[in-house]
């Protein structure tokens, strides 16, 4: 079903746990949205709370993406937010080429593909936001996928940034730290069964990471996105958000 000649925002990776609170606020801030997912059943159960979106069933990691979301557009693109997770597939020690390369083809392959969906769409102030991560910037023995695809994708919003410019479209990274999810907390009970721990000490053991002990919450990273719908947001073009509750160290 193609969709009305207004603004719009495409979500990919929409049915996940940053992706449900991100379309919540965004349908409360007024925008409309096509939620994009792999999963039918779950983005089906999205349509069931939220009613007023529309849904389209997409594999990023495809280029077979491109044509499927182009198609459902028309109008203007105001935003995308490409937020798709990758399989955790351990430290650098254990980890297989095939998840690097996978996690590469999602996170970097995946934007590009959606960039290429909405190209003819976007106008002066269209923003193109990816989500990255805390371990893009501060690598960590046991998170190599996370930690490889999401400094990649740090370097090709930049690139974006500079290939869009002239247009007045704006490229950008948010960077969240480790999010208080369901996914954190199984990678975290694997972390303690591994250490002959428990579920709760690692979890301290990531809060205390942080300069104000807690974990990045979804409701933070959906607001960060609601702020670079603000025009004042275009002195941010090419930047990286870094929304890891004060983890990172290192300068600048």
């Amino acid at each position: 079903m193609e969709l009305s000649k207004q603004e719009w925002v495409v979500v990919v990776g929409a049915t996940g746990a940053f992706g449900q609170v991100m379309v919540k606020r965004l349908l409360d801030a007024g925008m409309r949205v096509l939620a994009v997912a792999r999963s039918e059943s779950s983005l089906a159960e999205l349509k069931a709370l939220y009613p007023s979106i529309h849904v389209c069933i997409a594999d990023m990691g495809r280029d077979e993406a491109i044509e499927t979301i182009r198609s459902q557009l028309s109008g203007v693109v105001r935003m995308v937010v490409h937020g798709p997770g990758v399989p955790v597939a351990g430290g650098v020690m254990q980890v297989t080429s095939e998840a690097i390369t996978n996690a590469i083809n999602i996170k970097v392959g995946g934007m590009l593909r959606l960039v290429r969906a909405v190209d003819e769409f976007l106008q002066p102030q269209s923003r193109l936001v990816a989500i990255g991560g805390h371990y893009g910037f501060e690598p960590t023995a046991y998170a190599a996928t996370a930690g490889v695809a999401n400094a990649a994708l740090a370097n090709f919003v930049r690139q974006l940034s500079w290939g869009y410019g002239a247009r007045g479209i704006t490229a950008h990274l948010l960077a969240p730290g480790p999010a208080d999810t369901d996914r954190l907390r199984k990678v975290a009970a694997q972390r303690a069964s591994d250490a002959g721990g428990s579920l709760d000490d690692v979890l301290d053991e990531l809060r205390n990471e942080s300069a104000i002990q807690a974990l990045t919450t979804p409701e933070q990273v959906a607001w960060a996105v609601c702020l670079l719908l603000a025009p004042e947001a275009d002195a941010l073009a090419g930047s990286s958000l870094m929304l890891d509750s004060g983890r990172r160290r290192g300068l600048p």
